[in-house]
């Protein structure tokens, strides 16, 4: 990456998180690789409103792995893959509601079957500061509930959310004044929810700690996540990463907290899990698709991850579905 983009990104990072009005002027960066080049697009906000709403419709989900100086509100209209979200991995799919607090890494990766499928990805995004209705807005005694989801976010959050409340990302006009109504009462049903329909993504807090650590990290994720129905090698992911072996593996524990092949082994499981609730193949086709070598090893292995055989797993899913 260009020395000068670090630089900017840095730069505008600082203002984000520093500027006390950018409730009503602020921008965002949107980093999306191409091949592997970055390029920056710097979008104002409106002078007339203090929040963005985004509709995305595109072949996949774009963005590399990145992170915000905004609370983040996503809904997926359609399309399905692995979201990368605090060093781990997870299914995501159409009705899906998550919330992102500023600094909190993600990026969401479409599954070759639905890229195949030559189908349109679809996402609402809604971004705004803590600031966004005034300096003290969140610290009034009613909105102790949204107070505590916000803070909920740091971690990433998967909300279970009703049909009703999708219902309202549909409802936004670009029109200031009822769209700032609306993303008030979005906040307030978000905020409602019981606590076994807010599912946290990650259990520590996690951050970039620098562009070079980005670097690192955006081509190995996609290597693995590309590829892990076949052989994934810690010495190509090295090479991305431009460490040698050693090195690379240190410095992949280090930051995701496990070793390179338990992530990998990771991103298998969370497949197969998908697979195994779509109910559709057998237990032979779902381990092979999943990068595993034999069937006993894939048991072994979804058991140690899962407490349960595969089998098991799609019988208990069947029984609670």
């Amino acid at each position: 990456m260009d020395v000068r983009k670090i630089q900017c990104l840095r730069v505008f990072y600082t203002i984000f998180t520093n500027n006390k009005a950018n409730h009503l002027f602020y921008h965002v960066i949107c980093i999306i690789i191409s091949d592997m080049k970055t390029v920056f697009q710097r979008l104002q906000i409106p002078a007339d409103a203090s929040f963005v709403v985004k509709t995305y419709y595109q072949p996949s989900f774009l963005a590399p792995i990145h992170f915000h100086a905004a609370y983040e509100i996503i809904y997926i209209g359609h399309g399905y893959g692995k979201l990368y979200s605090g060093s781990g991995v997870t299914n995501f799919t159409a009705g899906d509601v998550y919330l992102f607090g500023p600094g909190f890494e993600h990026c969401f990766y479409n599954d070759p079957v639905f890229l195949q499928s030559g189908e349109m990805a679809h996402a609402i995004v809604i971004q705004f500061t803590r600031d966004f209705a005034g300096e003290s807005f969140f610290e009034t005694p009613e909105l102790r509930q949204v107070r505590s989801l916000l803070d909920n976010s740091s971690y990433g959050c998967r909300l279970l959310a009703a049909d009703s409340t999708k219902k309202l990302f549909f409802q936004f006009e670009h029109k200031p004044l009822p769209d700032f109504i609306l993303l008030l009462r979005l906040l307030h049903e978000l905020s409602g929810l019981k606590s076994t329909s807010i599912f946290r993504l990650a259990s520590d807090l996690t951050s970039f700690n620098n562009l070079k650590d980005y670097e690192r990290m955006e081509p190995v994720l996609k290597y693995i996540l590309e590829n892990f129905t076949d052989e994934v090698k810690s010495s190509v992911a090295a090479t991305l990463a431009h460490l040698n072996v050693a090195a690379f593996c240190r410095y992949f524990k280090r930051r995701t907290g496990k070793t390179f092949s338990q992530f990998v082994n990771d991103v298998r499981i969370t497949h197969a899990c998908k697979m195994l609730q779509d109910g559709k193949e057998s237990i032979a086709h779902i381990c092979f698709e999943c990068g595993y070598g034999n069937v006993s090893y894939f048991n072994r292995q979804f058991k140690l991850a899962k407490g349960m055989t595969p089998l098991a797993y799609r019988n208990a899913f069947k029984s609670t579905a």
